[in-house]
């Protein structure tokens, strides 16, 4: 039974500043020569990004309803045998969702570290943290973080307000450090030119509300608990994309990646061969293609220009080859993309229609779909609307029953608004992108 300390992190509402305070911890501890792997609770694909380049260790998501409990358990054992430290992020606020943050610390035994945003309160920081602490019995439960506190009497006052024996983790200052946000949540981590300077700021402050400069010359941070996690080993993958080439657009609009997927597809044999379509790379050799989603509209007129793509794809589909295209990538399929300013731009047109960005979240949540090849889990999240003649192969379905995102198909092409996560089904992800 693999032993770790570990803390899940999470906070009464979102935009508390859990992904700030999970990378400015992470930060901390990998700067003390530690490895740090962090988890993402829920389908984030921005997040993790970010504690990536914290930890300076791929981060993985943790969600037992699209990843299912079995994922979970082995990715989080085998961090147990490769870490000093697990951080999990939670997403929302503790309680919230079905299931929770909560519902994952509970099933995996892992203490919650409350971050609350102080900003605007005094004692009343320790009644939230009393709150979230006894609000379900049985929660493991390890203490208060504060974060946004405006001076160093504040934080003292903050700290003295949490009941007794109640674990105080420190505060982060109220200042510019957090970090940017678009309409989809964070930037990606390759477009803060400063994330490294800010993170490290970050962690020297956390440290200074942990461990003042006056009270010690060590500065080292202690680790919590350690925390037994169940062994569990890996799914054993087939090879049955041995031998296959399978070309992946990443890149700042095709950057939605979940590092559990590249995993499943070098288990299962494939070659992966990466290309940046805003760069204007050629279309690789290949036998398949996958283009993720991302941020298609926000580099619109430089795609737009990239013919050589367009005329790759369609040679590609034209000779019967497979193509997997998953949010932004259905919506660079289609003959245009109407930004948010109402500007229409040419795209690759190997589907009917267009993609319009919309003013308002146009769908969120966990869905799957029952696919020729197999069902596969998979998560929406999109601001734009397609437009389209096309009928759909099939369409997914929400955890509740109710329709979801339609699945389109043109020979081999299969695109759709789902993000899929390829460990959920590799039968079905091999059968899609094999031969």
């Amino acid at each position: 039974m693999p032993a770790c300390p570990a803390l899940l992190i999470a906070a009464p509402a979102s935009g508390q500043g859990k992904t700030t305070v999970t990378a400015a911890l992470a930060r901390l501890h990998a700067r003390q020569g530690r490895r740090v792997t962090v988890f993402k609770c829920g389908p984030d694909f921005l997040d993790p990004q970010i504690h990536a380049f914290a930890s300076g260790r791929p981060c993985q998501n943790l969600d037992l309803g699209m990843c299912g409990e079995t994922d979970a358990r082995w990715r989080l054992a085998r961090a147990a045998t490769e870490s000093d430290l697990i951080l999990i992020e939670g997403v929302m606020g503790l309680f919230d969702g079905k299931p929770s943050a909560a519902d994952i610390a509970e099933r995996f035994g892992i203490p919650v570290m409350a971050l609350i945003d102080a900003g605007s309160m005094a004692h009343t920081f320790g009644a939230i943290a009393h709150g979230l602490a006894t609000y379900r019995p049985g929660l493991p439960f390890a203490g208060a973080l504060a974060n946004r506190a405006a001076s160093q009497r504040h934080a003292g006052m903050l700290k003295e307000s949490l009941p007794p024996g109640m674990t105080w983790f420190g505060a982060l200052p109220k200042n510019g450090d957090s970090l940017p946000e678009r309409h989809l949540g964070l930037l990606q981590a390759a477009e803060i030119d400063d994330l490294e300077d800010r993170l490290d700021r970050l962690a020297d402050a956390l440290a200074d509300s942990i461990i003042p400069q006056a009270d010690s010359t060590q500065r080292t941070v202690d680790l919590p608990q350690p925390v037994n996690f169940t062994d569990a080993a890996p799914p054993a993958l087939q090879p049955l994309l041995a031998g296959r080439r399978i070309a992946i657009a990443r890149d700042a609009a095709y950057g939605f990646i979940y590092p559990a997927n590249l995993e499943t597809l070098l288990g299962l044999g494939a070659e992966l061969a990466f290309f940046s379509p805003l760069a204007g790379d050629p279309l690789p050799d290949c036998d398949a293609v996958w283009l993720p989603g991302g941020y298609p509209e926000l580099h619109a007129a430089t795609l737009s220009a990239n013919d050589g793509l367009w005329q790759a794809l369609h040679a590609h589909v034209d000779a019967g080859k497979p193509l997997l295209a998953e949010c932004g990538g259905l919506m660079s399929l289609f003959a245009e993309v109407v930004d948010k300013a109402g500007q229409a731009h040419r795209f690759a047109g190997l589907l009917p229609g267009r993609a319009v960005m919309q003013p308002r979240l146009a769908a969120l949540g966990t869905q799957f779909a029952e696919l020729p090849e197999g069902r596969l889990a998979g998560h929406t999240f999109h601001y734009s609307k397609s437009e389209t003649s096309l009928s759909p192969l099939c369409r997914a379905r929400t955890a509740d029953g109710r329709e979801g995102e339609a699945v389109y198909r043109r020979q081999r092409l299969t695109a759709s608004y789902v993000h899929f996560y390829f460990p959920s089904q590799p039968l079905a992800l091999a059968a899609l992108l094999g031969g």
